[in-house]
């Protein structure tokens, strides 16, 4: 797998989205995978290296296309990027930020939604900030309402143009009470990242609080913000007037922990995820006893396999401590194979259920319910936007020709080939380099039988 300065190319031989595998399925895998920092994470702290006065130290950076795309919005913006001092880390240099040709900015645009998180910072350093038309998944909408309407109570001025987003801040920013109408992820990220060098306190509500805010929250403060977490989702941000650099290790990637747990279960395999750590997966290894696996929770990591036959279960996504969305996917594969039948209602996301054609193409008995089960007692609340997918099984899984549709659909329909019997053609799955690094090494090492397509 080719390298491009150290962090992952998004050319064809390292996983361009025209890319193939030809799978042979049917096997258990087992072997170990180690994970390494939380996309979700690294891509932010990167983000927060352009708040300090001196240079960063990012450690266990994955190799993935996100990463180098975030890498390269920094450069464009006058960041000075090298290797760490260690494998897998970075050093951000900001001591020439300065505006970015809108070009070049839009260069970028559709590859990532990382750059409306760019805004507060350069608000901050520059005065002025221009963000292109986002990209990402097509897993359903991911409106930036939500940071905008934040961006303007800190005092910029947000101009909508055809090719994108221009904000300013001609009389800088300052403190601000938000209250989230749904406790995002991304908006609370841009909420931190804009207020801890805004003049006064920002006070912000119903924040998100997943473990990779909680570790932003840490890069943060190492820093020099100062933020304090409150009950119930509250979160107050005093600004400061300047910010130094951080040297941080990033939190473990727990949605690929859970991916190859998902795996293990799926194929009826073994497989010890280095770096994995109980404290953040808790909700996710109570379904996963649930569902009949079982997990050793070691000191460097813990080994998922079956502890029997798979029985099914009923799964409701939600923001975290809930179960995580990006879990569902992986874990709906293992579904198949479960005695009995099984319901997850997506409750984040509105379309990301489009997946299961291609696992009801190969042999699956799932049936969606676009508008969600209306019957039943509920842990989360009912949501406008759920859907429902209903997963009888066990069913046998079929070879077949196959496209993924998003990176953690894409990862699960390259588990179902290697569950099913027979050959699958998985196409288009340059899209999972997003966020799983050196999959194919991964997927080697546990005996997987495949071939990468030209």
């Amino acid at each position: 797998m080719t390298l491009l300065n150290g962090l992952a190319s998004t050319d064809g031989r390292t996983g361009g989205s025209g890319e193939a595998l030809a799978i042979r399925g049917g096997q258990p895998l087992r072997g170990r995978v180690d994970v390494k920092g939380a996309k979700n994470l690294v891509t932010k702290a990167m983000v927060a290296a352009l708040l300090g006065e001196t240079p960063s130290t990012l450690r266990d950076v994955p190799d993935i296309s996100d990463v180098s795309v975030v890498r390269s919005l920094l450069e464009v913006h006058g960041v000075r990027v090298t290797a760490g001092d260690e494998p897998g880390s970075f050093t951000f240099d900001p001591a020439d930020v300065a505006s970015a040709h809108m070009e070049e900015i839009d260069a970028h645009a559709g590859a990532s939604r990382i750059p409306i998180l760019f805004c507060g910072p350069l608000l901050h350093q520059l005065g002025q900030a221009f963000i292109p038309d986002l990209g990402g998944c097509r897993i359903g909408d991911r409106p930036i309402d939500f940071h905008l309407d934040a961006l303007r109570k800190f005092g910029a001025v947000v101009e909508k143009l055809p090719s994108g987003i221009r904000l300013s801040a001609p009389n800088g920013l300052h403190g601000a009470n938000i209250h989230l109408p749904y406790p995002s992820v991304g908006a609370t990220e841009q909420v931190l990242l804009t207020a801890v060098r805004s003049r006064g306190v920002t006070e912000l509500r119903n924040a998100a609080i997943e473990p990779e805010i909680m570790d932003l929250i840490a890069v943060l403060q190492k820093m020099g913000a100062i933020i304090s977490y409150e009950p119930n989702r509250v979160i107050l941000i005093e600004g400061v007037d300047r910010l130094s650099g951080y040297d941080h290790r990033a939190i473990f990637d727990r949605n690929e922990a859970a991916s190859w747990a998902s795996a293990a279960l799926a194929t009826d395999g073994e497989i010890f995820v280095a770096g994995a750590r109980q404290q953040e997966m808790l909700t996710f290894l109570n379904i996963v006893r649930k569902v009949g696996g079982d997990f050793d929770i070691r000191e460097d990591g813990i080994l998922f396999r079956r502890a029997g036959d798979l029985q099914a279960v009923t799964v409701e996504t939600d923001v975290h401590p809930g179960f995580m969305t990006d879990w569902q996917q992986p874990l709906i594969v293992a579904l198949t194979q479960a005695t009995g039948t099984s319901i997850v209602h997506e409750t984040v996301y509105e379309n990301r259920f489009g997946f299961t054609q291609a696992l009801v193409k190969m042999g699956a008995d799932i049936t969606v319910h676009p508008h969600g089960l209306q019957e039943g007692p509920r842990r989360v609340p009912r949501r406008n936007l759920e859907q429902a997918a209903v997963i009888s099984g066990p069913t046998p899984l079929r070879g077949a020709d196959i496209t993924v549709p998003d990176l953690r659909g894409g990862y699960s329909h390259v588990i179902a080939a290697l569950t099913a019997t027979g050959s699958s053609t998985v196409h288009n799955v340059g899209i999972i380099s997003r966020g799983y690094e050196k999959l194919y090494d991964k997927l080697a090492a546990l005996g997987a039988d495949f071939d990468v397509l030209g």
